[in-house]
Order: C-alpha cells, then sequence, then structure tokens
C-alpha cells in the first residue's frame, strides 16, 4: 500500500518518534509527544502518520500511529484539520486504508474514520460519493466476488458501513415528533442494504448448510450485516428496507433455529450465537418500534424465541453469552405479549413457558451455589436486587435469562383472561394501593398461583441437591417477580407469606438458599403486608438476620438480604413490634460479624435510627458508644485508605447525629432539653474520641513520612461528625477536653486539596465550614484559626485555617453547580465573620483576591448566556469588592481587559428586578445595594456618567432599594397561608388521582406508534432544557453573612450617594420606576423627578 509521504515528515522520523512512545522510559515518552505535537503543525501530517500505519514494519509501531491519528483527529475535527483540498484527500485515503489493513489496525482506524463520518456524511452531508463508492468497493470485495480485487477486504468493507449506518440508531432530531427518513439513510438502504440482503441469504446457506466447511469470515460477513440492519431500523424505517424485511427475517429465524443449547458450544460457535443475538435485539426493536411492518412476522419471532427459551434447562452449564441470548429471547416474548396481536400469540404457550422455559430459568442451580461460595456480592446482585424494575413488557437492559424470566413471568400474571386492553406498561407503578377492578380474572390468579402451588415445601433436612429445595427456591424467586401482580390482590399474599414462606423460618436445619430468597420476597412485597402478621414476619427476619455459618456454606447472603427486607418493611411504615430488640440484635451483630456483614448493617442501622425516630432517640447515645467503638477497632493502620465498613460505620454515626439534633425539644420544655443536652454532651465526647483515633493517632505515628495526613477517607461524614461537636461545646473546658483546636487543623489540612467531588458527598464539609467561623467567633479568643501552623502535607508549608478552609473554598467554586452555590456562600462567612486583626488583614485581602479570582473565571465561561448561577459568583465577587475595591478592580482587569466593567454590567443584570432568579433575601439585596452603591462611585470618578453600564447601574440600584424596603416590611409571613393553600391542592390532586385510576382500567389503549414518537419528542425536547441541578434550588434563596455590613443604614447610603452627586440626579430614569420611587421613598422624589424618560 503506497501513500505519499510528504519530505518534510520523512516517515523514518515518525517511525522513530512513535516507536518512543511506547517506550518505558517516562522522559522518552514526554519528549516523542512533544516531537509528534510539533510535526502535526504540517498540514500534510495527516497523511504522513496514515501512511505510517498504513506502511509495513513493526506493527507496534503501527498501532501507535492509527492511536495518534484517532486523538488528533478527535482534538481537531471541528476545527477543520487543514486545507480543503488536503482534508478532502486524507478522508479518502483513510476510506481506502480501512479495506486493506488488518484487523490490529482496523480496530483503530476505524474509530479515527468514525469522527469523520458523523461530521461530514451524516451530520453535514458534504460526502456524497461514499455510499456510491462503498457500493462498489464491497460489490467487488475478496468474498463476494473473488478474484476482482482480492485487495478489498469484505470484512473491512462492511466495518465501513456499519460506521457509516452506526449515527443513525438514534433520531437525529429527536424533538421532531415525526422526523422523516435522512436522506442518507434511504440511499444507504436502496444502494447497499437491498443487494446485501442477497448476500446475506447466499451466506447463511453456506454457514448453516455446510458446517464443516464454515469459514469464521463468513460468519463474520453476517455478524456486521445484522449488526447494520439494527442500526438502520433502530429508529428509522427506510422505504427499501420495508421490501427486504421479509426475506431478510426468514433466514434470521434459520439461524436461531439452528441454536442448540443441549449441548456445550463448541469453540467455534462464538460468532454463530453473536449473529443469534443481534437477531433476537433485531426482533426487540421490529416488535418495540415498528409494530405495522412487523405483525405478520410476529408469529414467526414468537415461535424462534420460545424454542430458544425452551432450552432453559441446560443454564446452568452455559457462559454469560447463551445466558444473554434466553434473556432476549424472553424479552421478546415479554415485548409481544404487550401489543395487540400478543395474546393471540402467546397465551396458548402459557403452561408450556412456565414449565420448561421460564421455570426451569428460576430454579436453583450449579452454577448459583458455586456463585454463593465465590462472589456472594454478584450472586446478590444477579439473583436477590435490592430493587427490581417495573414489571412490563418494554423493559430494558435485563440482561439476564433470570431477570428476564422474571419479568415476563409478571407480564403474563398481569394479564387479562382474552385480549388485552391495556398494557402492563400502563399500569400503575408500584406502591399504589387502589386499583381498578376488572371483571376479567388474571393469568396470575388462573394459571400462575395454581401452578407454583404444586411445588411443596421441602422437608426437614433436605439440602441444595435436592430436588425438592432447587424447585421451591424457582418459586420463591417467582413470587419476588410477581410483586405487582400480589399488590393488587392482598388477601393471597398474605395467605402465601403465611403458608408457603413463613414455615421456612421453622426448619431445622433451614436452607440458606432459601432463606435469603425468602427474606427477599418478604422485602418485595412489604408495602401489602397486614399489621397482624408484625411480630411473625419480624421474628422469622430477626432468626435469618442472625445465622450462623453452616459447615462450608457462608450466610452472608441469608443476613444481608435480610438486612434489606427488614429496612424495606421500616421504609414502608412497618414498624418492628420492639425496636429496641431490633436496634440490640444489629448493634450486637456489627460487634461480631465480619466485615461485610458489618457494613450492611451499618446501612441497616441507619434505617432504623431515620424510621423509628422517637422511639429509637432514647437509645442513640449508647448506640453511638457501641458504634464508635467497633468502628475504631475496625481503623486500619496509617496510611491505608479506610475499608468501606469503617465507611459505611460513619455514615451511620451521621444518620444518628443528625436525627439526635433535629429532636431537640423547646426552650419551655426544660426537663426534657436537660435530658437532650446531656446526651448530646455524651455523643460529642464520643465523636471526638472517634476523630481524635482516625485523625490525631495517625499522624503521631507518620512524623517520618513525607505527609502525615491521615488518608483522606469519609471526609464528608467525618466533617459533619465535627460539625456535631463544635456546636456542642458550651465553654472553654470543653473544647479542651474535646481537643476542637487540635481536631480542626487537621481537618483543614485535609480539606485544603480535596479534589474527589461528589454533589452529594461534599455538602457536609460546607456545613461544618460555616460552624467553624461560628466556633472561631465564639471560643477562638487568641485568633488561633488564623495563626499561620505547619502543614502535614507533603509540602510541609505554613499556612492558617482560614487559610486552608478557603483553599476548598476556591477550587469548590467550579467542580459541580450545587457547590459553587455552597462555596459562594461560604465566601461572604469568610470575609465578613472572622476577628480579622490588623496583623491578620494581608491574610484577608489575600483570600479576597483568590476567591474573586475563582468566581470571575468560573463566571466568564459560563456567560454566554444569563443563568442562575450568575448570582452567586456575582454576589461572591460583591463581597470581596466592597473589603478591597481596588485591589479586586485590579483581579477582574488582569484577567480581562473589561473585566471591571463586565462584572459590574452583569452585577446590574442580576439585580434588576426583570432577572430571575433574582435577588430574594434581605441580606443578598443589602450587599447589592452597597456594592452597586460604590460601583457608581468609581464609575463617576472614572467618567463614566454617560456609559449603558452607568444607567444599568443606578436603575438596577434604585430597583434594588424598593425591594429591599418591601421584604423588610413584608417578610415571609404568608408562610401559613401558602401551606394551606399547598395542603388543598394536594388534597385536589389526590382527587384526581382516585378519578384518574377509577377511569383508567374503564378506557386503556395501546399506545399508538404516533402518540409515541410525540411522547418521545417531547421527552427529548424536556431533557434539553437546561435544569437546575440537585441541590441547587434549596440555594437560590439564601441569607448570607455580612458582618459589620449588616448594620449599615441601606437608605441612607443611598440617599447620601443620590443628594452628593449631581450627575445622579440628572440621570433619566423609567416613568414607572420614578412612580415606584415616589411611593417608597418620597423622601427620594425631588432627586429624581427631572429624569424622567419619555
Amino acid at each position: 500500500m503506497e501513500i505519499e509521504t510528504p519530505a518534510a515528515l520523512a516517515g523514518d522520523e515518525l517511525r522513530r518518534l512513535l516507536a518512543a512512545t511506547i517506550s518505558p522510559d517516562k522522559a522518552a515518552v514526554d519528549a516523542a509527544a512533544a516531537g509528534l505535537d510539533r510535526a502535526a503543525a504540517d498540514p500534510r501530517f495527516p497523511l504522513a502518520i496514515l501512511a505510517v500505519a498504513a506502511g509495513d514494519g513493526d506493527q507496534g509501531v503501527r498501532v501507535a500511529a492509527a492511536t495518534y491519528l484517532k486523538n488528533f483527529i478527535r482534538r481537531n475535527m471541528e476545527s477543520s484539520l487543514s486545507s480543503s483540498q488536503l482534508y478532502k484527500e486524507f478522508r479518502d485515503q483513510l476510506a481506502q486504508t480501512l479495506l486493506q489493513v488488518e484487523p490490529a489496525i482496523l480496530r483503530v482506524l476505524i474509530e479515527a474514520f468514525r469522527q469523520v463520518v458523523e461530521k461530514d456524511f451524516v451530520k453535514d452531508n458534504l460526502w456524497p460519493e461514499l455510499i456510491p463508492q462503498l457500493k462498489l468497493v464491497i460489490q467487488s470485495s475478496n468474498l463476494i466476488s473473488p478474484g476482482q480485487h482480492p485487495e478489498w477486504n469484505t470484512i473491512n468493507a462492511l466495518k465501513v458501513l456499519q460506521s457509516a449506518v452506526r449515527p443513525f440508531q438514534y433520531f437525529l432530531n429527536p424533538k421532531v415528533a415525526k422526523e422523516p427518513v435522512p436522506q442518507q439513510l434511504e440511499q444507504i438502504a436502496a444502494e447497499i442494504l437491498v443487494p446485501l440482503q442477497v448476500t446475506f441469504h447466499h451466506f447463511a446457506d453456506k454457514v448453516l448448510l455446510s458446517p464443516d466447511a464454515t469459514k469464521l469470515e463468513y460468519e463474520q460477513l453476517l455478524l456486521i450485516t445484522c449488526k447494520c440492519m439494527y442500526f438502520t431500523i433502530r429508529s428509522y424505517m427506510p422505504s427499501r428496507v420495508k421490501q427486504i424485511l421479509p426475506s431478510f427475517c426468514k433466514d434470521m429465524y434459520r439461524i436461531l433455529h439452528s441454536l442448540d443449547f443441549n449441548s456445550l458450544p463448541e469453540d467455534g460457535a462464538m460468532m454463530r450465537l453473536k449473529i443469534a443475538k443481534r437477531c433476537l435485539i433485531i426482533f426487540c426493536a421490529l416488535v418495540t418500534r415498528h409494530r405495522k411492518h412487523a405483525d405478520d412476522q410476529m408469529p414467526h419471532i414468537v415461535n424462534c424465541a420460545i424454542k430458544i427459551s425452551k432450552q432453559s434447562i441446560n443454564l446452568s452449564g452455559l457462559d454469560s453469552l447463551p445466558n444473554r441470548i434466553f434473556s432476549l429471547a424472553f424479552d421478546v416474548i415479554s415485548r409481544v405479549l404487550e401489543t395487540g396481536p400478543g395474546w393471540r400469540l402467546v397465551s396458548p404457550h402459557f403452561s408450556s413457558l412456565l414449565d420448561s422455559a421460564i421455570f426451569p430459568a428460576l430454579a436453583l442451580n450449579e452454577k448459583d451455589i458455586a456463585e454463593w461460595e465465590e462472589d456472594t456480592d454478584e450472586y446478590l446482585q444477579k439473583n436477590l436486587p435490592s430493587e427490581l424494575d417495573e414489571i412490563s413488557g418494554w423493559t430494558e437492559d435485563l440482561f439476564t435469562a433470570r431477570k428476564s424470566a422474571i419479568n415476563l413471568l409478571g407480564v403474563i400474571a398481569l394479564s387479562k383472561v382474552g385480549p388485552p386492553v391495556a398494557s402492563a406498561a400502563s399500569k400503575r407503578k408500584k406502591g399504589d394501593k387502589s386499583k381498578g377492578k376488572s371483571e376479567r380474572s388474571s393469568i396470575g390468579e388462573l394459571l400462575v398461583i395454581p401452578f407454583l402451588s404444586k411445588f411443596p415445601i421441602p422437608s426437614h433436612g433436605e439440602d441444595a441437591s435436592s430436588r425438592a429445595v432447587r424447585n421451591y427456591f424457582g418459586v420463591l424467586m417467582a413470587y419476588g417477580g410477581l410483586q405487582d401482580f400480589l399488590t393488587e390482590n392482598k388477601e393471597l399474599t398474605v395467605t402465601l407469606i403465611r403458608n408457603r414462606i413463613l414455615p421456612l423460618y421453622s426448619m431445622d436445619p433451614c436452607s440458606p438458599y432459601l432463606i435469603s430468597t425468602a427474606n427477599w420476597v418478604i422485602g418485595q412485597l412489604a408495602m401489602c403486608l397486614p399489621e397482624a402478621m408484625n411480630t411473625s414476619v419480624y421474628h422469622s427476619l430477626m432468626k435469618a438476620l442472625t445465622m450462623e455459618d453452616m459447615e462450608d456454606i457462608t450466610c452472608y447472603p441469608v443476613c444481608a438480604s435480610a438486612s434489606g427486607a427488614i429496612a424495606e418493611l421500616i421504609e414502608n411504615s412497618y414498624a418492628p413490634p420492639d425496636w429496641l430488640i431490633l436496634l440490640q440484635a444489629v448493634v450486637k451483630r456489627i460487634s461480631t460479624g465480619d466485615e461485610n456483614e458489618s457494613a450492611l448493617l451499618f446501612k441497616l442501622l441507619g434505617t432504623i435510627v431515620e424510621g423509628g425516630q422517637e422511639k429509637v432517640l432514647p437509645h442513640i447515645p449508647e448506640i453511638v458508644s457501641n458504634i464508635a467503638n467497633t468502628v475504631m477497632q475496625l481503623l486500619p493502620p496509617v496510611p491505608d485508605p479506610w475499608p468501606q465498613v469503617v465507611e459505611q460505620g460513619f455514615t451511620s454515626l451521621v444518620a444518628m447525629a443528625q436525627a439526635w439534633e433535629s429532636s431537640a425539644p423547646d426552650e419551655n420544655r426544660k426537663h426534657e432539653k436537660r435530658v437532650w443536652h446531656s446526651g448530646q454532651s455524651s455523643i460529642a465526647r464520643t465523636f471526638s474520641l472517634l476523630l481524635q483515633r482516625a485523625w490525631l493517632l495517625p499522624v503521631e505515628h507518620m512524623e517520618n513520612s513525607c505527609s502525615s495526613l491521615p488518608p483522606p477517607s469519609c471526609v464528608n461524614d467525618a466533617s459533619v461528625l465535627l460539625e456535631f461537636v463544635m456546636r456542642s461545646v458550651t465553654c472553654m473546658e470543653e473544647t479542651a477536653r474535646m481537643k476542637v483546636f487540635e481536631l480542626v487543623p487537621i481537618w483543614a489540612d485535609t480539606i485544603a486539596n480535596w479534589d474527589s467531588w461528589e454533589e452529594m458527598e461534599d455538602q457536609g464539609v460546607f456545613n461544618t465550614i460555616k460552624e467553624a467561623i461560628n466556633f472561631h467567633q465564639r471560643f477562638d479568643l487568641t485568633g488561633f484559626f488564623l495563626k499561620m501552623l505547619p502543614s502535614q502535607s507533603e509540602n510541609g508549608s505554613q499556612s492558617s485555617v482560614i487559610g486552608r478552609v478557603s483553599n476548598f473554598v476556591t477550587r469548590a467554586i467550579a467542580a459541580y453547580p450545587s457547590a459553587t452555590w455552597r462555596a459562594c456562600s461560604c465566601i461572604h462567612t469568610l470575609l465578613h465573620a472572622p476577628n480579622f486583626s490588623l496583623g491578620t488583614e494581608d491574610a484577608r485581602k489575600a483570600i479576597a483576591v483568590s476567591f474573586a479570582q475563582a468566581a470571575f473565571s468560573h463566571f466568564k465561561s459560563i456567560s454566554e448566556s444569563p443563568a442562575g448561577i450568575w448570582k452567586p459568583l456575582l454576589l461572591a465577587i460583591s463581597s470581596c469588592y466592597i473589603c478591597y475595591p481596588d485591589a479586586i478592580e485590579q483581579v477582574l482587569n488582569n484577567y480581562d481587559g473589561n473585566g471591571y466593567t463586565i462584572w459590574a454590567s452583569a452585577l446590574a443584570q442580576v439585580s434588576s428586578s426583570s432577572f430571575s432568579p433574582g435577588l430574594s433575601s434581605e441580606s443578598e439585596i443589602k450587599l447589592a445595594v452597597l456594592t452597586l452603591s460604590t460601583v457608581i462611585e468609581h464609575l463617576l470618578v472614572l467618567s463614566m456618567v454617560g456609559t449603558k453600564v452607568f444607567q444599568d447601574c443606578y436603575v438596577s440600584l434604585m430597583e434594588s432599594c424598593i425591594q429591599l424596603k418591601e421584604v423588610e416590611e413584608d417578610g415571609d409571613n404568608d408562610d401559613d397561608d401558602v401551606g394551606a393553600e399547598d395542603l388543598d391542592d394536594d388534597e385536589e390532586e389526590e382527587d384526581t388521582e382516585d378519578d384518574d385510576e377509577d377511569s383508567e382500567d374503564d378506557d386503556v389503549r395501546e399506545e399508538t406508534e404516533e402518540e409515541f414518537l410525540e411522547r418521545y419528542a417531547l421527552a427529548a425536547a424536556a431533557e434539553s432544557i437546561e435544569v437546575v441541578e440537585e441541590g441547587d434550588l434549596d440555594e437560590e434563596t439564601q441569607d448570607i453573612e455580612l458582618g459589620s455590613l449588616d448594620e449599615v443604614d441601606i437608605q441612607l447610603v443611598v440617599l447620601s450617594l443620590i443628594q452628593k452627586q449631581p450627575a445622579l440626579q440628572a440621570q433619566t430614569l423609567p416613568d414607572g420606576l420614578v412612580e415606584r420611587i415616589a411611593e417608597t421613598f418620597p423622601e427620594y422624589e425631588h432627586l429624581c423627578h427631572v429624569g424622567r424618560q419619555a
């Protein structure tokens, strides 16, 4: 293969640089990467490196060339690779190269080509010659027309086709309800897929009729063709594909009928299985998306799927790919059953499906037993999921045969006798307790429950090798999958729990495989258990929770499923008969069990504390002490990261701390308040001891290491515990006893360089920062938090507690939206609340500059269009500016020549009455008014009176003054009325829901394709709308810390400014604003009446 290599980029030099990139020497790799980056500036570089990838020589170097080219294209695709003519030459040469290279190079280069084809062919439609040329190549390639062009590899050519059709698997314009088939896809279908169907049939014959002579290449051809067909019809249905669909389906039926799982697949059968998997995925797409084009194929599709599913008895000896095929076969049947003709096609097979397909997939098998012992977590995830997907024929990505069989069983059980008038997908979600009544009986009542009742409870002493135990495992799995059906039949549920599940717990010995599944079933049915069964259910689960290992069988899955079931019951308000007994059992098990069990039980403990509320509160101080002692024993030697069990322990302690704080009695209940304070002090002392063990002791033992910081584990939860300790301190003696001044510097040092940002995991740190400042104001009489202290980090530099915390806040500004809100709130606290003395004013100025730089940088990155996140960033800069106007102006202008003006203009915008979310709290408005007043004074000095920014700032200043007066006068006295209105609205919504439920069963029907597309488009449009991320809404209205600024008379500041500046009195203001000023501040009217705007 010859590709012209530019002289300036000699192939030998490129090969040398590429060879160095795969060297073990890091310095050589860095130098080679820098050399390649310099060479990449040459316009002909893509052609040169492609020549290396396509040429002869060392394959490692060629793969390196292909990889560099792929990444080069990704970086430069949108900005144009080079001149138009050179780019087209490169594009054509890349396509030619793909037809001839070996698989190792093809795998990398095809990713590069995918980026080119998506932009040029799919998105911009600027490569009209691609499909005609590809058609000729495929027709003349080595497998289809041997001898014509032996250098053109058919498999490679089909890979190119796959890359061209792949982007069309999704709607290109998902917001359009009836998007037409793209012209490019119609062209592919007409020119390539239609003639390729004949080729597909020809090679299917070769593969199926001459198995001994089968070549791997033939099966590869079939697989890639199936993938191309799937990408073509997953969303669209080109007109020419409709014509070949019956023929194509017939060949897929033949492939699927050839599968035989009665013996283990041979080594060479893997490709055949991949083809079968893709065929079933295509059937799922046809049934889901293209019913009117696939109705006549439905009987054959059902027969194929049922034939495969009835071989599920062999699942135990098969690996993951055959398991996935069975899963898809069950999914196909579920989807067909949801359609109009589904009942007629599938219902005759219900009995045989239950007996020969579904139940064998649910029964216990050798692979389950092996997985139980070798990987219990994998066993639990596969077989006892904490939450099943909603039972529906349209459920996707179940992946395992057992999960898909459970889903199909649920769909069958919910089916009514006779053709359906509604799909199971349209039924109510789990937890809806009111169900419309139907006169028609369900298949669950008539067939499924009687079928499962045929299997008796195993006799005492039978082990996992017993057929009775294995079958009853399948019965229990089925009950768990019938959750939707059983919640509609509560009497039946009670009978099953009493007669078919609870007796298992009295067996001696209990089978752990059955007990773990029984626990799971109880958890799945938690929402419909009657209070009368409370004692027996909890007694059974407590027995399972404390079950000990049996000889060589671990009972960890039993404990895990019992823990999950108890949590489900509590979360569904199904209270235990005695909370204390439950607490004691869990705490005891935590202290004696292994780490995996303890980690699970810590989670359960948190659920118990949250669910038990006042019934658990009296026991929290003692439980905290026990749990903290256990966690201290589990803490690893330094500097090892903490194991999961320790992290879960901290999380459970946080749940107890929050529960205790939320239970604080009113001040007028003096006795209860004293008892509560005593408990809080006890808990705080325990938390302090735990944090000392976690933070201070490791530091003492790591004096000789480069970093003496403890591992950054559980930083958020540990921060919450430290916050609790600081809030609990009432006197200086307690600060010394709890070693607060020793703990806070270590904590601040740990968060100073934090970079493991997680939205829900960082909130505790921000709250602790504010509590630390509050503690500093109350007890830091010597200014310890502002003193320079040696850091325990690797660099060993000195910094103050405030400086370390400020470093965390500065980095948090750009972490994620919720962190931005929280960090900006902390900025106000850090600038205005600490007791800065004259000797520490430079430190305050330094953190103000740092905050302003970070906030303005982040603002600039999102400043293209107004957004809610503007407000906290601009107000944070305002706090910095109020403290140090000159320094912050310089910071803003250094970042951007007009930075100060940009910020002032944006601040005026968010302070105006038209901006949303605008200023809302009194403190936000005060800060904006003070800042705008200062800005206006400075703009006057800069002689910018006639500029737009000056006018905007003045208008926003007056609007903010009016808003501040209104907020001060009105307050928030309407909360009770709003609450009552919300209650009325809720009642109305409930009534409406009840009415809807009553009418739903009377008039429901299958969703049409047009309705589906309309719903899809609306959903896509909704996803494209920028929404406030979780946690942000709570932050939009916040009282910010202003320190001494809060005492400033805002009205006097503004009035004084206007009186002193005649230029302001001459400013033109909108008439509406002048009238509002006159109404709110009559004393201002004479100062601004001359500036009325016409």
